[in-house]
């Protein structure tokens, strides 16, 4: 009864099933160890962002550019606080609010975007605390140029006068006509009053839209081994089957060819 097991198309099959399911369950296991991998980085950050807190701060230019590795990391720098500008669109701990970011020209030449603190409710330039007078000296979080559109950064545009919806040098080269830091801080201590904003992790390294692209894919590979399998014994069955009913001399239904009708009608000669 199985002896159709050794015909080609049947080799072809097996050999098909065979070499699916191991590719497969490969494919689903990669992926599973990417999310892994992302959760891992991302748990990472979280440590290394909460132990960086109770370091040392440096220098801001011995940290720069911005890594993986000094992403979080405590900086300090003197200079003096000029323009201030409001970030729209920033929660926290669920509550709406925006930050308060105010421009330090430090003694480098440069300038660096300092976020002094978090209000609640809708940005109104009134409202935000004037930054102090005169030398200051700064000590905060380092974090990379903000992306619009991803990890919560606003894409807004045609924001009103005194607002931006990133924090990079990009957005702020529009606005301020000063060479811009490729970073910015978060105070520990909130100004004036304000609440501080937390450190946030670097790119690349959060549980985003592609961790859970690459846990979606693990469950792709493997629900494909289960159709696999179920469609290997299906054909098995029906294989089964119909050699079961060969044996007992049942032959398949098969359609009944339909005659066509012939027309015999023949013309005669009119008036016979």
């Amino acid at each position: 009864m199985y002896r159709f097991l050794l015909t080609p198309r049947w080799w072809g099959i097996n050999v098909f099933v065979l070499l699916a399911i191991p590719f497969c369950i490969f494919m689903g296991s990669w992926q599973l160890s990417r999310f892994e991998d992302r959760v891992d980085s991302h748990r990472g950050a979280e440590e290394q962002a909460a132990a960086s807190q109770q370091e040392k701060a440096r220098p801001l230019d011995t940290l720069l550019p911005v890594t993986k590795a000094t992403s979080g990391k405590q900086a300090t720098t003197s200079g003096r606080y000029e323009e201030q500008l409001l970030v729209p669109d920033r929660n926290l701990d669920g509550a709406p609010g925006h930050y308060v970011l105010t421009l330090l020209h430090t003694d480098h030449g440069k300038v660096l975007p300092v976020v002094r603190g978090w209000l609640p409710g809708e940005p109104d330039p009134a409202g935000a605390p004037a930054p102090p007078d005169g030398e200051v000296t700064v000590t905060g979080a380092l974090q990379a140029s903000e992306t619009p559109g991803s990890h919560g950064v606003s894409a807004r545009s045609g924001l009103p006068e005194g607002q931006i919806a990133a924090i990079s040098a990009a957005s702020l080269v529009n606005l301020v006509p000063h060479d811009m830091y490729e970073a910015w801080i978060t105070l520990n201590e909130g100004d004036a009053g304000m609440r501080p904003v937390p450190a946030v992790a670097a790119g690349g390294t959060g549980l985003d839209l592609k961790a859970f692209q690459n846990l979606g894919y693990t469950a792709e590979w493997f629900a494909f081994v289960g159709f696999v399998v179920f469609m290997w014994f299906r054909l098995l069955r029906r294989e089964v089957e119909l050699a079961r009913d060969a044996e007992l001399g049942l032959a398949p239904d098969e359609p009944q060819e339909r005659e066509p009708e012939a027309d015999e009608k023949q013309s005669s000669p009119s008036g016979v």
